[in-house]
């Protein structure tokens, strides 16, 4: 075979759903999904490599996404959960620095101002959110609490009059370096309860500041926030954001938005490795020829599609209101497992290439280990599923 008779272009199965899961879509959300797909290829993949290298968020790309309109397909647009959920897996696939982006402003800041905020709330600040003309991020794991911080918010808020007294320090959040309103969640001193708050990044003693030498998710600008003594008005408590298991309500929902992260990670593996497999000569032939490199090529897509099964139907369950707690649990354990294996495959794959950039898996291959830790740990949410199959907690 020589390399001639390859058409790159039109591989089989371009799409890399091998088992169909788009056709569950309805007709009005396949041409959508096509429409995003298509932006996608034209306004980030083009520019994604280049800002991880540079460690920028390219803050142009803003208005792009604001005339596709991203935000809130579901509970604003009236789209399904598979819909919703295969949008996070392309934009993933594109780049999940971006897909970051819109998982932070869309899924953790949009969906906790849409949980937890009271109707006059919602109608004061959503427009603005919508239209991302204010951009948002989430203020919760801090500097000395991960995966305890439910039990352990060490952030303070203290009620003074007709305003809040926040206090602490925030870490890892996402978008908080240019955003506009943060959602800080802060302990209560007076009832030790966990509250969450609507901060405007511009107030007296808040400070952002971006966390470097990252080697994940590059683009995504990571903070370490301070609050002190910042006075947040009493309206800008969020109405229902009264105990921590409020707050688990919007991660239960964005748990789901990561382990179909992994997905599209998985997907964008399965793309560079398969393309770089039947274009890169060795003896003679594409290496996709040789037995081993088409063995690692079906794990791989094996793994994505597994992932991308349990996802289709975990979102059904959401559509239905019938997901749990646990499944979401399990499946962002599941799927990142998969896809940390199915990424390592595709940069064994690439061999020397595949520790570059400039062939992007090494890009993909390292973004994975950010989606792998947050949205709960892998050793966290496989607890919390075994707690649920043995009715016995093994987290101290």
């Amino acid at each position: 075979m020589s390399k001639a008779a390859i058409d790159l272009e039109n591989l089989p199965y371009a799409d890399g759903d091998f088992y169909g899961f788009e056709q569950l879509l309805t007709g009005k959300e396949r041409d959508r999904l096509a429409e995003i797909r298509a932006f996608l290829a034209r306004e980030v993949k083009p520019i994604a490599v280049d800002c991880w290298n540079r460690g920028e968020f390219p803050m142009d790309l803003i208005p792009k996404l604001a005339e596709i309109d991203l935000v809130s397909p579901v509970r604003r647009q009236g789209f399904s959960n598979v819909f919703a959920g295969l949008v996070h897996a392309e934009a993933t696939r594109a780049d999940a620095s971006i897909a970051t982006f819109m998982g932070v402003h869309d899924g953790l800041f949009t969906g906790s101002i849409e949980a937890l905020a009271s109707q006059e709330q919602r109608d004061a600040w959503l427009p603005d959110i919508y239209s991302l003309k204010k951009i948002g991020a989430f203020g919760l794991t801090e500097p000395l609490g991960g995966s305890d911080v439910a039990g352990g918010t060490r952030t303070t808020a203290r009620r003074e009059g007709g305003n809040w007294i926040l206090n602490g320090a925030k870490r890892w959040i996402g978008n908080a370096t240019f955003s506009d309103w943060v959602v800080v969640f802060a302990r209560d001193l007076d009832d030790n309860q966990v509250k969450g708050f609507l901060v405007d990044t511009s107030l007296p003693g808040f400070k952002a500041s971006k966390i470097e030498n990252k080697i994940s998710l590059r683009t995504v600008q990571n903070a370490d926030i301070t609050l002190e003594n910042v006075v947040v008005p009493d309206f800008f408590k969020l109405a229902n954001a009264n105990s921590f298991r409020d707050t688990n309500k919007v991660l239960k929902v964005t748990r789901l938005s990561v382990a179909w992260q992994a997905v599209g990670q998985q997907l964008a593996a399965f793309d560079v490795a398969r393309r770089y497999a039947v274009e890169r000569m060795q003896f003679g032939r594409p290496v996709a020829s040789f037995q081993l490199v088409q063995q690692q090529l079906v794990q791989i897509l094996g793994n994505t599609v597994s992932s991308m099964g349990m996802m289709v139907r975990l979102a059904q369950l959401e559509d239905a209101g019938a997901a749990k707690d646990e499944q979401s649990a399990l499946a962002k354990a599941f799927t990142t497992a998969r896809m940390r294996e199915s990424v390592a495959l595709g940069r064994g794959i690439l061999g020397g290439n595949g520790i570059v950039t400039d062939y992007e898996m090494a890009k993909i291959f390292a973004d994975a280990e950010a989606i792998y830790s947050y949205e709960g740990t892998h050793e966290i949410n496989t607890l919390v599923t075994g707690r649920a199959i043995t009715g016995i907690s093994a987290i101290v």
